[in-house]
């Protein structure tokens, strides 16, 4: 009798322990972002879902004795913040205000040119004359139609991952003006630089100093406050967000119409209002203008350096 119950108990001991119960569904949890900081389980912790404890943003099992590999995702699915709108008469003004000033701004240039002052003279009264009034403009909508904090009405934030950012956006707004390029040279449609002439005059000191404080510091940062600050937040208070973005961008487009260019305007037009959507859809997904200030100062610094230097020809 007693030998049979010892091979009866050398039977079952032959046979190996069963296998751990599988882990337990992981609870549905929607927490605010990925910890801060590494988490484990507190010490004797019973077998359950933990925070993962190298930072990821998953839930991991522990089994009361050690990590497994069993992880659930718990990453925050709320909506990205809706894209701030101001009133549509925000954006009219400013567009209205910009190119009656960069008119004025021209006629007055064209009437004071017989005098015989400094270069920098006539670039701090054109962009005085040219952008101060919308600067003006903004200020104003900002206190009548916003809640009186101009940076923060028309989305003037720059943070550390802008200087990222910003140079992808460059990268984007090239993209699409070489697209635009390739469909006006195949279209045959006329096509006159923005940037002639500038090569041509004696480039002292001054006067590369006072083009480049005009073209890199205050054109992108005025222009950016109004295209893609007032006009799209104007724009998005009536309309999606696809036909705000490219109608800011046919403005812009406009914005640098030339008669002097005649039929070249055409070809201009499209190439920079493709420019000026790539700047328009990295504002509008951002949330912010930072990275197309960036983008746009230096789309325009290269321009000017290749013109500057005669590394391409202007007609080219």
């Amino acid at each position: 009798m007693s030998e049979g119950v010892c091979e009866r108990a050398n039977d079952q001991a032959s046979f190996p322990p069963p296998p751990p119960p599988p882990p337990p569904p992981a609870p549905r949890v929607q927490p605010s972002g990925p910890p801060t900081r590494l988490q484990a389980p507190p010490a004797g912790a019973r077998a359950g879902w933990y925070r993962d404890p190298m930072g990821y943003p998953v839930l991991r099992y522990h089994d009361g004795r050690r990590w497994t590999t069993a992880t659930s995702g718990m990453f925050d699915h709320r909506p990205a913040p809706a894209h701030p709108a101001l009133d549509l008469r925000v954006a009219i003004g400013a567009v209205v205000v910009l190119l009656g000033s960069l008119v004025a701004s021209r006629f007055l240039l064209e009437a004071i040119i017989e005098f015989e002052w400094p270069i920098a003279v006539f670039t701090a009264i054109s962009i005085v004359i040219g952008y101060g009034p919308s600067m003006a403009w903004c200020w104003n909508a900002s206190r009548r139609w916003g809640s009186g904090h101009l940076l923060a009405d028309f989305g003037v934030r720059l943070r550390w991952v802008d200087l990222g950012w910003g140079p992808l956006t460059w990268l984007a707004a090239i993209g699409c003006e070489l697209v635009a390029l390739v469909m006006v040279q195949s279209a045959g449609i006329p096509l006159t630089s923005n940037t002639e002439g500038i090569g041509d005059l004696d480039a002292d000191r001054t006067y590369v100093i006072s083009l480049l404080v005009a073209a890199v510091v205050a054109a992108p940062f005025v222009e950016e406050v109004v295209f893609r600050g007032a006009v799209l937040r104007g724009l998005r208070s009536r309309m999606p967000a696809a036909i705000a973005v490219g109608l800011q961008g046919v403005l812009f487009g406009l914005a640098h119409v030339d008669p002097v260019r005649g039929a070249g305007n055409v070809g201009l037009v499209i190439l920079l209002s493709a420019v000026g959507v790539a700047f328009g859809g990295a504002a509008y997904l951002l949330r912010r203008i930072g990275p197309a200030i960036i983008a746009h100062a230096v789309f325009n610094l290269v321009v000017m350096i290749v013109v500057l230097t005669d590394a391409v020809p202007v007609d080219s």
